[in-house]
């Protein structure tokens, strides 16, 4: 009995070990660029709400790890391009990170990071957990999403371009 439970210890270690090596678990976003539309027109992903105006970056890009859960993304310059506030991130404080699971299915998971603050000059990073990430993540989308102010909370502002599964882009 005591090498049996040794070698089933040794198979669970070894298969949980496998699987957070498992390179087509990470999925990668190169660049984050804005939202492109025309003031009050929505332009929704997965059922998300877009931002009221458009928005471009500077840089940014965003990489979670579908096992593990790790994720972290980093945004800089993200401004509105239009109207009084152009050039700033007029009253934006916050983002949050989401990643989109199986967008548009019956089985869309949305799941957010925590929220992390925006600068004046658009910049925000974060790098931690995401929990209840489902075992098939098909398309999976990333967003930068406003936190606050909670008038406008949840409408996405940026989205990850350029995305990587596994070892392809290194």
């Amino acid at each position: 009995m005591k090498k049996m439970l040794a070698v089933m210890l040794t198979l669970m270690c070894a298969s949980s070990v496998f699987a957070f090596d498992n390179d087509d678990a990470i999925v990668r976003w190169k660049s984050i660029v804005g939202v492109i539309t025309i003031p009050g027109v929505d332009n929704p992903v997965g059922g998300i709400r877009a931002g009221a105006t458009p928005w471009t970056v500077r840089s940014g890009h965003a990489s979670v790890n579908l096992v593990t859960g790790h994720t972290s993304f980093e945004v800089e310059g993200l401004s509105i391009n239009g109207g009084n506030s152009t050039g700033t991130p007029g009253p934006i404080s916050a983002v949050t990170g989401t990643l989109v699971c199986n967008a548009g299915a019956t089985a869309q998971a949305v799941l957010d990071t925590a929220a992390v603050p925006l600068n004046a000059h658009g910049d925000a990073n974060f790098s931690g957990q995401l929990r209840g990430i489902p075992a098939t993540c098909s398309n999976p989308l990333f967003l930068v999403r406003i936190a606050s102010p909670a008038g406008a909370a949840g409408r996405w502002i940026a989205t990850g371009t350029e995305r990587f599964i596994g070892d392809d882009g290194k």
